[in-house]
């Protein structure tokens, strides 16, 4: 193991935890902006929110297994 990797690991697992509390507000901001009406407003955040815990889970893999940091996959084309 080198020096970096552990320091590699908790930057990732902290990026992993940073994307799931970004997606719990989106969802929530989602379900606010649906019962003001803006339907399509609400499922577009709601996609970008499950990309983000796409990325979570693969982040959170990514870190729990050495070695394995290539893995992780960029998620900008999934956000539109």
């Amino acid at each position: 193991m080198t020096n970096a990797e552990p320091g590699m690991r908790k930057d990732l697992k902290e990026a992993a935890a940073t994307l799931k509390w970004a997606g719990v507000d989106l969802f929530a901001l989602a379900d606010r902006m649906k019962a003001t009406g803006d339907e399509q407003g609400a499922n577009e955040l709601t996609k970008i929110a499950l990309s983000f815990q796409q990325v979570e889970d693969t982040l959170e893999g990514a870190h729990s297994e050495k070695g394995k940091v290539s893995q992780v996959k960029p998620y900008s084309d999934n956000v539109r």
